[in-house]
């Protein structure tokens, strides 16, 4: 493969620099799939794709993957169009759930969270923490209206816990002005983000900002490395009310910066307090999402 442009564009040791990160991406639907392609053809060069669904008939118009592919697994597709894309990438494919593999996180470098139930990112959330490690979410609104992205690196900023109680909830916060509330939050019945029936190229928007922002992290320290404004990006793909009392026009974006709780049940200060190196908490996932008021029947493990 001929990575001539990209190299030109971040430099060798940079190009050499994302060859040699390894990136797990937990969820292979619409948006994790192409965050999983963007990367690949972006110079990164080792994968662990994890998601346990098969690709079926009605994602085609919603996926990087077409009609061949259908009856297959997801991680399996996407794995094939890396492939394609650099044959020589070192991609690993786990065909279940997250919490049948959380050992891989302790040989990643960073986490790209591809799922769209809200029960999901509550378990990737801690084990990300316990292995210090970086992690991605996004996630797309109604209809495809808008959707944002967060960095949520471990004990530096919020975890994804209180990043939620405080977004998710649609609670009132500053922008980094500090001149407008924000206007916040569409959890639908069975606790996930109110997403359908958004076009592809909505969501896709939304995934190739954080396809960027996780290229970004990967690249800290170089001469390559983007400083972000603030640790959310909320984007709006049509006209919407981001900003309380404030439409914001399609394709324009609003960073907010979320501070961590520390009174928050996974990353608060007294809990950490607690906590030894051979010991964690055993955190029920109901109180989790009983302290962002959300409340889950069922938790779908993945965008169409």
């Amino acid at each position: 493969m001929n990575w001539d442009r990209v190299e030109r564009l971040i430099g060798s040791d940079n190009l050499q620099r994302l060859h040699d990160k390894r990136v797990a991406i937990i969820g292979l639907g619409s948006g994790g799939g192409f965050v999983a392609l963007s990367l690949a053809m972006s110079g990164v060069g080792k994968f662990v794709l994890v998601d346990d669904d098969t690709l079926e008939s009605k994602n085609i118009v919603r996926h990087v993957a077409d009609s061949r592919y259908v009856g297959r697994p997801k991680a399996e597709v996407v794995a094939e169009l890396i492939r394609q894309r650099n044959p020589h990438a070192d991609v690993e494919v786990l065909v279940g759930r997250l919490e049948q593999h959380l050992e891989v996180l302790e040989r990643v470098d960073l986490v790209i969270s591809g799922v769209d139930g809200e029960g999901p990112k509550y378990t990737l959330n801690q084990a990300c923490l316990q292995h210090g490690l970086t992690a991605v979410y996004a996630g797309v609104y109604e209809r495809g209206e808008g959707g944002d992205v967060v960095v949520i690196r471990p004990y530096n900023g919020p975890c994804y816990a209180c990043w939620a109680a405080e977004l998710r909830e649609g609670l009132a916060v500053s922008n980094v002005d500090g001149e407008a509330e924000l206007d916040y939050g569409m959890i639908g019945p069975e606790g996930t983000l109110e997403a359908e029936p958004g076009l592809w190229l909505h969501v896709t928007r939304i995934a190739s900002a954080q396809a960027d922002i996780a290229l970004n992290e990967l690249l800290m320290g170089s001469s390559a490395y983007k400083e972000m404004p603030a640790n959310t990006v909320i984007m709006a793909n049509t006209s919407m009310e981001i900003l309380a009392g404030q439409i914001s026009q399609p394709y324009t974006a609003v960073w907010v910066d979320i501070e961590r709780d520390p009174n928050c049940l996974v990353c608060g200060d007294a809990l950490r307090n607690e906590l030894s190196a051979e010991t964690q908490p055993e955190l029920s996932l109901d109180d989790l999402m009983h302290s962002t008021g959300i409340t889950l029947e069922e938790n779908a493990e993945e965008q169409e």
